[in-house]
């Protein structure tokens, strides 16, 4: 009949150190018993992953880059949704489940996931990325700002010179200087503007009445608010010069175009970004660097393209009437 038992030596790891050992003879049903109750206490060791993703809320733009992250080759990975939860401990997630990289989708994620020094974080839709105080050695990812050749060649294609920029040096500094550049060398003049908060965007856009050809909105929190976003496209209409903005919810707003960032390949370039990490390993030291989104598509507002054409006179009759009449400026953008 073989032989129905079997000395067993069991060795068990405690934190800071402590270990017990157990010698036995058992039954082979009870270590069979025994094995099956081991995996279920021990569930991160039977269901490893490499990548924990953090993902600030089920918003649709959060979902479409996770399924694009999704579409590269197959990983194993773990999702927590942050609004899901009153409180997520990252911390002691990273020390049970010992995931390999972060991905953390948008500002709250970050924010989370700064907590993180031991190991690499890519972070993607998240406006704060290029953020000082997020300066970490273990930090990367992708920006939302477009990278600013882009907006240069938009404004050389529709003949402007001079553009009018109102940034905050904490938030976009960073990229105005490589904005200055680019403009710089196609000839293109921006004339900018500092803010500190978003009350005084409204008194910055009055002076730039007579300077500039066109306005340039940037994704900054404090020079574009929700309480300011709206003085852009009243000093556009009213001046007559064009309005580039970076989403395309501002079309309906009066927007004459923006580039929009392709969400789902913004996915499989952060999928690139964390393969390349895992394939490097943790003893890779070379310094992470920041990305700009890869895939961009312009979106235009025909009907404000059109309006500008026209003769001074007639575009502000149309638009006093359209704001008489409280209506929102038409497009037949898709998106």
């Amino acid at each position: 009949m073989g032989f129905d038992c079997i000395q067993v030596t069991v060795i068990i790891n405690f934190p800071m150190g402590a270990r017990v050992i157990i010698g036995s003879k058992l039954l082979l049903r009870q270590l069979l018993l025994l094995i099956i109750a081991f995996v279920t206490l021990l569930p991160s060791l039977a269901e490893a992953y490499d990548i924990l993703v953090l993902q600030s809320s089920r918003a649709s733009g959060y979902e479409e880059t996770l399924n694009g992250f999704r579409s590269g080759q197959n990983v194993s990975l773990r999702v927590i949704v942050l609004t899901d939860y009153a409180e997520v401990d990252v911390v002691r997630i990273v020390r049970e489940d010992r995931p390999r990289i972060i991905l953390a989708l948008g500002d709250a994620a970050l924010t989370a996931a700064h907590q993180i020094k031991s190991l690499p974080v890519v972070a993607v839709m998240s406006l704060g990325i290029n953020n000082s105080k997020y300066t970490a050695s273990n930090l990367t990812g992708i920006s939302m700002f477009v990278h600013p050749e882009r907006y240069v060649s938009m404004f050389r294609s529709m003949k402007i010179r001079r553009v009018g920029v109102i940034y905050s040096e904490e938030k976009s500094g960073w990229y105005l200087q490589l904005s200055r550049k680019a403009a710089s060398a196609a000839g293109i003049e921006l004339v900018v503007r500092e803010v500190s908060a978003p009350q005084e965007t409204i008194e910055k856009l009055t002076t730039l009445a007579g300077k500039v050809d066109a306005l340039w909105m940037l994704p900054d929190t404090t020079a574009v608010s929700r309480e300011n976003s709206e003085a852009y496209f009243r000093f556009g209409m009213q001046k007559l010069i064009p309005v580039i903005s970076f989403a395309p919810v501002y079309l309906d707003v009066g927007a004459a175009a923006v580039l929009e960032i392709d969400r789902f390949a913004m996915g499989r370039q952060a999928f690139a970004m964390t393969a390349k990490l895992l394939k490097s390993g943790p003893d890779n030291k070379e310094k992470m660097k920041f990305s700009f989104p890869q895939k961009t598509e312009q979106k235009n507002n025909p009907a404000v393209l059109k309006r500008l054409a026209m003769k001074p006179e007639q575009a502000r009759n149309i638009f006093w009437n359209s704001q008489s009449n409280n209506q929102i400026v038409p497009t037949t953008a898709k998106y």
